[in-house]
């Protein structure tokens, strides 16, 4: 397990899809060692029940980051919350489960539109900040990346055009201080499971729960694993250009223990 290190006060981190999963852990997660968290998501009921639930150190916008007014109006209001910003993580997500032959060019050009094209604006919009403060930028990857499952092929394409961002970002924006780097976890219920296709919360939980045997420490992982590495590349001044595998050892390979 990585230990982040405790001490944030003082950052000011962005969080796309802040509402539930990776992205509401990582905002607790902060908070709780002092950070100021801006999360954003386009329903905005859903980032206000997170903010309430934190109190006054994390600010809730309703954004749909594949706007770019919304993304300008974001990161405005993120640097005013924190005094600047310090970290990126772009968290937000889509996919669509199907076979290829199953699929729409509409719903391939969404998932690509808000997997990628708008994480790479909204980073963009955030370097100047960024490089005020030696900041950083983090982006989810997947574990899909280094094993192949069916039936998520456009999920997994901007999932690997996610880390050849990475690490094409981290050599751009190296000589301005900002580090770039990615977490690719394995199998971590959210509520993109459900939005993907497995509808009930309980089936997809099962679903998953399924796939344990197939990591080598035996279990799917929990939301705060994955926050944990984020703290902890927010906080890693010498690495960039890095994918942190956070899989519990799904990358291996193992079929059943």
């Amino acid at each position: 397990m990585i230990s982040a290190v405790s001490d944030l006060a003082g950052q000011s981190v962005l969080i796309t899809g802040g509402g539930s999963g990776i992205g509401a852990g990582t905002a607790d997660y902060l908070v709780a060692r002092g950070a100021k968290v801006t999360i954003c998501g386009r329903r905005l009921e859903k980032v206000e029940a997170v903010a309430d639930r934190l109190g006054p150190a994390c600010l809730a916008v309703g954004a749909d980051i594949t706007d770019s007014d919304a993304r300008e109006r974001l990161v405005a209001l993120a640097v005013d919350h924190g005094g600047g910003l310090d970290a990126l993580v772009n968290n937000a997500g889509n996919m669509y489960r199907g076979a290829l032959v199953t699929l729409s060019e509409a719903q391939l050009v969404e998932v690509f539109h808000n997997n990628v094209i708008a994480a790479m604006m909204l980073s963009s919009l955030c370097v100047e900040q960024l490089a005020k403060r030696q900041g950083s930028i983090i982006f989810l990857g997947s574990i899909h990346n280094r094993r192949a499952f069916p039936g998520v092929s456009p999920y997994a394409a901007t999932k690997g055009a996610i880390e050849s961002l990475t690490k094409s970002l981290a050599a751009e924006l190296g000589p301005q201080g900002i580090r770039v780097n990615c977490v690719a976890p394995g199998a971590v219920f959210t509520e993109i499971n459900q939005r993907a296709g497995w509808i009930d919360e309980t089936q997809a939980r099962a679903r998953l729960e399924e796939m344990g045997d197939i990591h080598a420490l035996g279990r799917i992982g929990e939301v705060s694993e994955i926050a944990q590495a984020i703290t902890y590349l927010i906080q890693a001044s010498w690495t960039t250009g890095a994918i942190l595998d956070v899989d519990g050892g799904l990358g291996l390979g193992i079929t059943k223990q």
